[in-house]
């Protein structure tokens, strides 16, 4: 760790911080004590001359962030995504971040290509444009296949980012522990931890082959989604620095007068949108984690097309079906079996009352319910959730954070484009279908078939396992080598009996 250079960054970045009005906004979202916050202030106010300016009409903390640079700009939206960290307020804030960044040029541009693919692109591309698209981290240029023309977007990484992001990322470790030293009250929040997140998130996002993946994955899980297309990768034009995927025309989501002009139904695009969400999380546990107006393009056909997986959702099945029974236990207003699965989950401690609970989220269901359709908003449902899980002492899960946020997005997506849909109307197919399948007898059977396919791949292992136990049976050192024996023969006859009998179960199916 450099100190001296994460000292004056991080003067610069309290002087921008408290130049912009931003100083405020983040200490009180952190909880900041009143010994740090005197400290900062005493530190920072004489160095006010050495912040950036920033866009005035831009709010306090994306103002600050976005002079600070592109490092600055990532950990804003990552934390947009962490309002369990920021609070409601400053999480609202960070999402109108823009992401977008004067362009490098094309000269830059097309050494980058050369370096990573090893090819001028004057050899691989008949036309290479300006670049479409300047964002925190990459940038994108349209361009012709030489041997094909077929149009193409090719996303290359800024020059040096990774050498910059390093750094800022030593910064926000210096930083992360001074707070926790200064400030004991902040560490509920877990500063190491949220830095630590973020260099996950950043690191995964500067080598876009991952990215690649990330696509490919996706575009294989929904290919038969009727109405949702996701670009293909040339992976033979994709390198760490470099990715190459389809180019493919489409009005800008959030331009409702161009999809009016073009005859599209907006009330069915809205639906689509969000029962693609649903289809994605719950069916595949794999969902797209930034899923805005941004990254969303409707094709000539009324075909939703999704762009940049540099942020991906993933989560476990069970996790799924408790995501789902609590959804369809709101959808039909029985509180009680929401507060049971909550329970069963272990998301809320075994001492609290079932009953107690049940009636917080009767509290919280009820009078959304009672709103007109246009207000109706499973989005705050899910905010007003997490409310009381906290007061019931429920421990923050943030994969559950990533598909709130998400799901957030996607509300505001939808609405946009019909202002008067009702969610939970267009929700109820999807979570209900899923339910159906992965909850009750059928899908028993599935999970026992699935547990005897496991159980069945120990079976050439037994030959092992009774030789060993054996060897330890015939040459006991003390007492405790026999028990041990013993019980490797005693887990070994089990074995045989559970594989035995899941090689009948997987014979059954």
């Amino acid at each position: 760790m450099r100190g001296p250079h994460n000292i004056i960054r991080l003067i610069r970045t309290g002087a921008t911080l408290e130049r912009t009005g931003a100083m405020a906004v983040v200490m009180d979202a952190f909880d900041v004590g009143p010994l740090l916050r005197g400290v900062i202030r005493t530190v920072v106010w004489p160095f006010q001359w050495l912040g950036y300016a920033g866009d005035p009409m831009m709010p306090p903390a994306p103002r600050a962030l976005t002079a600070l640079g592109p490092a600055y700009i990532k950990f804003g939206q990552v934390l947009s995504t962490r309002p369990d960290v920021v609070g409601d307020e400053l999480a609202v804030q960070l999402r109108v971040l823009q992401d977008k960044l004067p362009p490098f040029s094309i000269a830059e541009a097309k050494a980058e290509v050369l370096r990573e693919l090893g090819v001028p692109v004057e050899q691989i591309f008949s036309s290479f444009s300006e670049p479409v698209a300047a964002a925190s981290l990459a940038q994108v240029h349209k361009a012709h296949l030489a041997d094909t023309g077929e149009a193409v977007a090719v996303k290359i990484l800024r020059p040096g980012i990774e050498r910059a992001f390093r750094q800022d990322i030593d910064a926000f470790y210096f930083a992360a522990r001074v707070i926790e030293a200064l400030s004991p009250s902040s560490r509920r929040l877990r500063p190491m931890e949220v830095v630590t997140h973020f260099e996950g998130v950043v690191m995964g996002e500067l080598d876009l082959r991952l990215e690649s993946a990330a696509a490919a994955e996706f575009k294989a899980n929904t290919a038969k989604d009727a109405g949702f297309q996701v670009p293909s990768i040339r992976w033979d034009l994709s390198r760490r620095r470099v990715m190459t995927l389809d180019w493919v025309e489409g009005i800008g989501a959030g331009d409702n007068a161009a999809l009016d002009a073009a005859g599209l139904d907006r009330s069915a695009l809205a639906a689509r949108v969000l029962q693609l969400f649903l289809s994605h999380a719950l069916r595949d546990g794999y969902f797209h984690g930034d899923m805005h107006q941004g990254n969303l393009k409707i094709g000539a056909n009324g075909d939703i097309i999704a762009f940049d997986f540099g942020i991906m959702g993933r989560i476990d099945e069970y996790t799924r079906r408790v995501y789902a029974e609590i959804l369809f236990g709101f959808i039909r207003r029985d509180y009680q079996r929401v507060a049971e699965v909550h329970f069963e989950a272990g998301y809320v401690p075994a001492d609290r009352s079932v009953d107690d609970f049940a009636r917080a989220l009767r509290a919280v269901g009820e009078p959304i319910f009672g709103m007109d359709a246009s207000r109706i908003s499973m989005a705050r449902l899910l905010s007003y959730l997490f409310e009381v899980t906290e007061r019931f002492g429920m421990e923050t899960r943030t994969e559950l954070i990533l598909l709130q946020r998400t799901m957030v997005v996607v509300e505001g997506v939808a609405r946009s484009m019909d202002p008067r849909m009702n969610i939970w109307q267009v929700a109820q197919p999807i979570v209900t279908d899923y339910v159906a399948k992965s909850i009750g007898p059928k899908a028993l059977l599935n999970d026992l078939r699935r547990t005897a396919l496991v159980l069945a791949r120990f079976g050439p292992q037994l030959p092992r396992l009774a030789e060993e136990a054996l060897i330890r049976l015939n040459n006991p050192p003390p007492q405790q080598r026999l028990r041990d024996g013993r019980d490797q023969l005693a887990w070994m006859a089990f074995g045989g009996a559970v594989v035995g009998g899941a090689w009948v179960i997987a014979a059954l199916f």
